[in-house]
């Protein structure tokens, strides 16, 4: 195992806490930390990625949006369909190309992401309501 395992467990938790309250999917935090801090090889830290983000994230997150009404149930059958096959294809695309050449397109991913973020936020009117007022956090 590259780095202390309670090291380890402490991303991992750090993941499961962003999931749940953002919705962010592990690798955002787990493949930077992986490569930067364990120095794992970009593709190992993808693959250790995605083999934590079975059902330990996913089915405790779940339970807590399941429980408030938050899940589209058709939606996530048929998004999970598409990420089965894209998953796949990816992996293997990803297999094929260096190191240097995945940590770059994972870099201008997550540029372009915060990018998006950034503009989606400056652009929505102003909430007043706060996450303890009201029906739901911040809606």
């Amino acid at each position: 195992m590259g780095g202390n395992a309670v090291e380890v467990l402490l991303v991992g938790l750090g993941a499961g806490v962003l999931v749940g309250l953002m919705g962010v999917g592990g690798g955002i935090v787990v493949v930077p930390l992986l490569v930067h801090y364990f120095g794992f090889e970009q593709h190992k830290a993808q693959g250790t990625s995605i083999f934590l983000q079975l059902p330990p994230i996913g089915l405790g997150a779940l339970l807590e949006y399941w429980k408030s009404g938050d899940v589209d149930v058709p939606a996530g059958i048929a998004c999970a369909c598409g990420a089965l096959v894209g998953g796949y294809g990816g992996s293997v695309l990803a297999l094929y190309l260096t190191a240097r050449n995945l940590r770059a397109m994972f870099g201008a991913f997550l540029l372009l992401a915060a990018a998006l973020l950034v503009r989606q936020a400056l652009a929505a009117p102003r909430q007043t309501e706060t996450a303890s007022e009201g029906n739901g956090a911040g809606r």
